[in-house]
């Protein structure tokens, strides 16, 4: 493990593996870098992977207050410490993180988004304008199972009845453990899951060449795909046909790989 220090004097930790271009793995939400240790390693064998923790999330710091800028200040650093330029492959809330970090103007050679959260109709709900301050109530009464599910239901777009019983799984002690970081993700994609469709002026900064991807299988994700795709300049689709939004390494490190190396 090593650490590099954000602009805010937060520790970042990371972990740093194989030879080639550098990627920055940046994880969605609950997902901290060991969610990411076996993409990383199918990538190392083509690529230098920067695989870490975001703000909040295992071995990282929290400094506070939050803002999503101290996020995207955290792959500056990241990026600094490859050498000043580097790919970002981000997935879920992860890409969207990815995606505005790519559009502040750092040094980005290449981006590849795995269904980024834009939802761009009314397939489904949009996110509650007061999704975050109801997460950091929740949180702050020590509710952080309630906040799990409030994520599931409201931000993921899961029944209920569904989430109920994962509470008896084994998962359900490891996202509760990073339950205070719901808010964070829910502040980066607050102004993407809102139903509205996407512009290309949103994206004028993002000029290099991007892949976005999907699994076909979450009908809305595909979608803001495509709309995505259609709003940047150099940015080609693919679709891993079957794979669901917990896409399996294995099924998209050959593609990251592929991309990122041509």
């Amino acid at each position: 493990m090593n650490k590099v220090t954000s602009k805010d004097g937060t520790a970042i930790a990371f972990d740093r593996s194989g030879k080639g271009p550098a990627v920055i793995l940046v994880g969605g939400a609950l997902q901290p870098r060991m969610g990411n240790a076996q993409l990383a390693e199918l990538l190392s064998k083509d690529l230098t992977v920067f695989n870490y923790d975001r703000r909040g999330r295992g071995d990282s710091g929290d400094t506070q207050p939050y803002a999503a800028e101290r996020e995207i200040e955290d792959i500056k650093a990241l990026i600094d410490e490859a050498g000043g330029s580097a790919a970002l492959y981000g997935s879920s809330s992860g890409a969207t993180l990815a995606l505005k970090a790519a559009a502040s103007g750092l040094m980005v050679s290449k981006l590849a988004l795995w269904e980024s959260n834009f939802l761009v109709d009314n397939s489904r709900p949009a996110l509650p304008k007061d999704y975050v301050a109801q997460l950091n109530a929740l949180i702050a009464a020590g509710r952080r199972g309630d906040a799990v599910e409030l994520f599931m239901t409201a931000g993921v777009g899961m029944p209920a009845e569904f989430v109920t019983p994962m509470r008896t799984m084994p998962m359900w002690p490891f996202m509760e453990a990073v339950a205070h970081t719901l808010s964070y993700d829910g502040t980066i994609v607050a102004d993407t899951l809102n139903g509205k469709p996407v512009t290309a002026k949103q994206w004028t900064s993002v000029t290099m060449p991007t892949i976005v991807m999907d699994g076909g299988t979450t009908p809305w994700l595909s979608t803001g795909a495509e709309a995505i795709a259609k709003s940047l300049s150099k940015a080609k689709r693919q679709t891993l046909e079957g794979q669901t939004h917990d896409v399996a390494p294995e099924a998209i490190a050959p593609a990251i790989a592929e991309f990122l190396k041509g």
